[in-house]
């Protein structure tokens, strides 16, 4: 007798066990899906680790996929944060781990505190000494608005239109700062289309240069930046964050914190702080807001047409982005004078994937003259990219918050 009622409570217990198990999951209706979006996560690992795709963003982001999609884990609850608003009176009795690494995400902290980092690793001499940048890098953001008008025709809302809109910045920080202010249900589709494209910046720009481009446009040789005194460096950051803050009120967190980490830079009497905001602070948080970015993409959340409208819309805005600034730059050149000229390839820079958008530039310009040197000439759009895609986000935040 008493061994049948032992027997009785270990079957109990074992099956309880069993009920609890996330693997159950896997067998009820929809539990495909769990299925599909932990291999998706594995994919972007591989990407990440494998092929080097933006690995210092990618893997948390895919990890923070993969933790999300664990049927169980209960490491993400959307239901706190539905309706773009942070449910605090059933916050702290169902919040798991992610949750509360998502609030710097929702408030709109990691992005500010990783523009500081982006600040104090870029230099704005090339774009100082070359002011025309500023146009190639605002002609690259055409794709933002392009992409806007085209979400809103196919049925999204203002809100998701703006927030797929800025893919074509190609800026991740600034996206994830958008969508989580307008859509941020959208979340975790666009920060993976954002980084994924911006991984693909290689691959994406190249085949459009050549097509907007001749090979003499290509060919062409730009005269040497001159050199920039610590002067204007360190007036530069202040001009900007006065002008764009007063102009764009909304765009001032991030355009603040750009110039804030760039003055730590230039200035040279906090090097310390500068090193800290470059490495320590800049390594956190983006662990941070890549794993709990990556938790924003549940099954519920990422297998939907919705979603594939979304990649196809992002990748539409980058290729708008390259060519705006490509013809741009070769619309300019109808009113410069001979051996003054832009080589065009350099407008493809001024979408803001710093630096391998300049990079790409120099690549393309040297297969044509492998004496052509278009790295620093590259680096003035492709940091006003940076400047114009804070801008743009500004601009669709006073319009639709």
């Amino acid at each position: 007798m008493m061994g049948s009622v032992l027997s009785s409570s270990v079957g109990e217990s074992l099956l309880k066990f069993i009920n609890q198990s996330g693997f159950t999951a896997f067998f009820e209706a929809g539990g495909y899906k769990y299925v599909i979006m932990i291999c998706v996560a594995l994919l972007l690992l591989y990407l990440a680790i494998k092929h080097k795709f933006e690995p210092l963003l990618l893997l948390p982001i895919a990890f923070g996929m993969l933790l999300t999609n664990l049927p169980g884990a209960e490491m993400f609850h959307s239901e706190l944060f539905e309706g773009g608003h942070v449910h605090w009176d059933i916050f702290v009795a169902n919040a798991g781990l992610i949750d509360y690494l998502y609030l710097g995400v929702k408030l709109g902290i990691y992005p500010c505190l990783i523009f500081v980092g982006v600040g104090a690793m870029t230099d704005f001499g090339p774009l100082i000494a070359n002011p025309k940048s500023f146009l190639l890098g605002a002609a690259a953001q055409i794709g933002i608005f392009l992409t806007f008008i085209g979400a809103s025709a196919l049925g999204f809302n203002p809100q998701e239109a703006g927030s797929i809109g800025i893919i074509g910045g190609a800026d991740g920080p600034t996206s994830i700062f958008l969508t989580a202010r307008l859509a941020p249900h959208l979340l975790g589709p666009i920060a993976v289309a954002a980084y994924s494209y911006m991984a693909l910046v290689p691959v994406i720009q190249p085949p459009i240069m050549r097509l907007l481009t001749t090979k003499k446009e290509r060919a062409i040789k730009m005269s040497q930046l001159r050199s920039v005194s610590k002067t204007e460096k360190i007036i530069f950051p202040l001009v900007i964050t006065i002008i764009i803050s007063l102009l764009l009120p909304s765009a001032a967190p991030l355009i603040g914190c750009l110039m804030l980490g760039n003055l730590m830079k230039e200035c040279g009497v906090v090097d310390r702080l500068s090193k800290t905001v470059q490495n320590e602070l800049m390594n956190i948080v983006v662990i941070f807001l890549g794993i709990s970015v990556g938790a924003t993409a549940t099954a519920e959340a990422f297998i939907n047409l919705q979603t594939l409208g979304i990649l196809a819309l992002g990748i539409l805005a980058f290729c708008c982005g390259t060519a705006g600034g490509v013809l741009l730059a070769k619309f300019m050149n109808l009113f410069c004078k001979e051996g003054n000229k832009i080589n065009p390839l350099i407008g493809s820079a001024g979408v803001s994937a710093v630096p391998m958008a300049a990079r790409v530039s120099q690549t393309v310009g040297q297969e044509e003259n492998p004496g052509n040197f278009l790295l620093m000439h590259a680096m003035g759009p492709n940091v006003a990219g940076v400047v114009g895609s804070a801008v743009a986000a500004g601009i669709l935040l006073s319009f639709l918050a």
